[in-house]
């Protein structure tokens, strides 16, 4: 698994590194997609998660939940497209889950995505997640995790 200062990075996920959000295909056509650990430890201790409902659709590049810490609220912006089909009812009713556990049961929402072929290429492999990250932190100013 990449390790970025401190941060964990699974290889086996799929990441838009501008928006720290993580991307895990789920067999069926449809993503699953979260905040990577960077995206959690830059903006603290989360207290709220509101994800769009199920049904609702998300554009492209846009928001598909409103997270909030005691120092940030901000959109979590989807590059893809498409239908809310599942939201993690738990981490709206603990939203630090995602601070503790940001891959497996930290998850925000599955979407049907509409344009997956076209935005998965922009993604960053796991595997290769480690330079532009690196680069992302320099310029965001974040020394890590840790």
């Amino acid at each position: 698994m990449p390790t970025v200062r401190g941060c964990h990075l699974p290889d086996d996920l799929l990441y838009d590194v501008e928006n720290h959000i993580w991307f895990r295909e789920t067999g069926d056509g449809n993503v699953k997609l979260g905040m990577t650990a960077i995206a959690t430890a830059m903006a603290g201790q989360l207290v709220a998660f509101t994800p769009k409902k199920i049904g609702r659709s998300v554009k492209e590049g846009r928001s598909c939940a409103t997270v909030e810490s005691g120092k940030w609220v901000g959109p979590a912006k989807s590059l893809a497209g498409g239908e809310v089909i599942e939201v993690n009812d738990e981490l709206v009713s603990s939203p630090g889950i995602a601070n503790d556990d940001p891959y497996d049961q930290g998850w925000m929402v599955i979407l049907k995505p509409e344009n997956w072929d076209a935005v998965k290429p922009s993604l960053v492999l796991g595997s290769d997640v480690t330079s532009p990250y690196e680069v992302k932190m320099d310029a965001d100013g974040f020394a890590g995790c840790e």
